[in-house]
């Protein structure tokens, strides 16, 4: 049985769960980053050629890790007119998250590879299918940092589209205490969104040439993984050659 104070902290903590999760905050905390973000001094590096491409029809999946998502909040709203799909856990912090990405103008599809992620992925397929463009965090939502999962290319296969990473840089950012070392960079940093090479897969059902190709991408992705100043590293595993 809890004691007083215990059931009056429990109330305190689910009551302040409740307004996290309230449209209300998530409008305040959308307008809060988009103002935020307005501080940066931002540069955006490879991106018509990719959207380009999406504009003669084809298919894009435009990913990143973790760490590197909130930079490009205020950016990517700029693409809220084509409809695009984000999958988000259905993790309370996945709620909060899902809330600013709607704001921003993206369809947010619930489910993660621990929970909800199959029938997440299908709906992921029929909207990229559908609008053509969705975005996918490749660590997400608990990592490990530095491995890419499997979703990115099974969503890839299914659809016949084109991956395209992109990348956060800043010259100078707050790095959390994480299993990603998430950062935010500080007021006034020159910050770099860069869109990489774009990816095309052939579909295979071969085991070891799926794998080969999500090493692949690892291997590309992996050296854009900032390090916290004070860490010196990012603990990840290792990637296989």
């Amino acid at each position: 049985m809890y004691s007083i104070p215990e059931v009056v902290k429990k109330a305190m903590s689910f009551k302040f769960k409740s307004i996290l999760t309230t449209k209300l905050f998530h409008s305040f905390l959308y307008r809060f980053i988009r103002f935020y973000s307005s501080l940066f001094i931002m540069k955006i590096e490879n991106e018509k050629t990719w959207m380009d491409y999406f504009r003669s029809g084809g298919r894009i999946i435009l990913c990143t890790w973790h760490q590197h998502f909130f930079a490009a909040i205020r950016h990517f709203q700029n693409y809220r007119e084509f409809k695009p799909a984000l999958m988000i856990s259905k993790s309370s912090d996945g709620e909060i998250i899902a809330g600013v990405a709607e704001k921003s103008g993206w369809h947010t599809i619930r489910g993660s590879s621990s929970r909800g992620g199959k029938e997440a992925l299908r709906n992921m397929i029929d909207h990229l299918n559908q609008k053509r463009f969705a975005g996918h965090i490749v660590d997400g939502p608990r990592g490990p940092a530095g491995t890419v999962k499997a979703g990115v290319v099974q969503l890839a296969h299914a659809t016949d589209a084109t991956i395209i990473p992109f990348f956060v840089s800043a010259d100078r950012a707050w790095y959390f205490n994480t299993w990603d070392s998430f950062f935010i960079p500080k007021p006034f940093a020159r910050v770099v969104i860069s869109f990489g090479e774009m990816i095309k897969f052939n579909p295979t059902e071969n085991p070891d040439a799926f794998e080969s190709q999500r090493l692949y991408l690892e291997k590309i992705m992996r050296p854009e993984l900032r390090i916290d100043p004070d860490k010196k590293t990012v603990s990840s595993p290792p990637v296989h050659e």
